[in-house]
């Protein structure tokens, strides 16, 4: 953030790194994260710009092992202070281009369109035509931004719309609103997948919907405790919603702002859990299961994943005689 400040001549309202990091050290609620979101996104003003930042990040993920990472952008952020939309998708979608044949650590990559659902549907739709030229290298439709008050059927044409383009879908739900707005995603936008949605746990019916179904949700269990999103119990409610049934995703929101990359939310919710090996190992099965990666490629995941947990297995065995004996 600071070096793009300095190449954009960008004043932000923090003296230092130090300071910047200070403020992003608590959040009292959603909106109050994505006051410090937008001070960040600021500084992106050139294709050059964001492909810098998608190419940080990709060596953060090869840093914890990722191998396909379906990631959000939102334009009209950008859009609204004067960056064109082809700027933001041409310098991301280098960095995914390029990615994806890194001679040491290639990650296959895909980028979600999301609608800042704030601005209303109106503005998702002339986001949505501003996409048009790029359309292919699009892979899906994403809401995001301050959930409440602004429920998913609110959108539903805009979605209707990107469907039959053949995009797939996914939106913020249940995490700052509650299971009213997992329901609306539902049942206006169909979408595929439910990113948070740890809110589900106060609608039994939902609950038991979203198991039946196998309909995905994306926990990210250091935003929820940062964000305080279940306050005072939230380990308990993560608990929870590991045993009930839901086909659940560890993953790891907005990185940079939640003390935490993807192994360290792996980290948490196994020691919240008390998970071990085989428990981890289902939760990345998950992750594949719910991406929108096609079939064959799912499986060869499941095999790497089967592969890693007999090389596990073994080294614990080894470890075990090297004991004994």
């Amino acid at each position: 953030m600071f070096k793009l400040a300095e190449r954009n001549n960008v004043t932000l309202p923090y003296p230092n790194v130090a300071a910047a990091k200070a403020a992003r050290a608590k959040f009292s609620n959603l909106q109050s994260f994505l006051d410090a979101y937008l001070i960040g996104g600021s500084v992106l003003q050139t294709q050059q710009d964001f492909e810098d930042l998608a190419n940080a990040y990709f060596e953060k993920a090869a840093a914890n092992n990722i191998t396909h990472a379906e990631i959000f952008f939102d334009p009209q952020a950008h859009m609204a202070r004067g960056v064109a939309f082809s700027t933001v998708y041409n310098g991301l979608q280098a960095a995914v281009t390029a990615r994806r044949s890194h001679p040491s650590h290639p990650i296959d990559a895909s980028l979600i369109l999301c609608f800042m659902r704030n601005l209303g549907q109106l503005a998702a739709a002339k986001a949505l035509a501003a996409a048009l030229p790029y359309i292919r290298g699009i892979s899906s439709l994403g809401l995001a931004s301050t959930e409440v008050p602004y429920p998913p059927e609110a959108f539903k044409d805009v979605y209707n719309t990107g469907g039959l383009m053949g995009l797939h879908k996914v939106a913020h739900a249940g995490e700052e609103g509650g299971p009213e707005y997992v329901w609306g995603a539902i049942r206006a936008l169909r979408v595929q997948r439910i990113d948070h949605g740890i809110r589900s746990l106060e609608d039994a019916e939902l609950v038991q919907y979203l198991a039946d179904g196998r309909l995905p949700i994306t926990l990210c269990p250091l935003s929820n405790l940062r964000l305080q999103v279940y306050a005072g119990s939230l380990q308990e409610k993560l608990r929870a919603i590991l045993a009930s049934g839901i086909v659940v995703t560890i993953n790891s929101d907005d990185p940079a702002y939640f003390s935490g990359y993807l192994n360290a939310n792996y980290e948490y919710i196994a020691a919240v859990a008390d998970l071990g090996a085989e428990g981890i190992a289902k939760l990345a099965r998950n992750s594949f299961a719910a991406s929108f990666i096609p079939g064959q490629q799912k499986l060869q995941a499941y095999a790497q994943i089967r592969d890693a947990m007999a090389a596990w297995n073994q080294e614990q065995q080894q470890q075990q005689r090297v004991t004994v004996t």
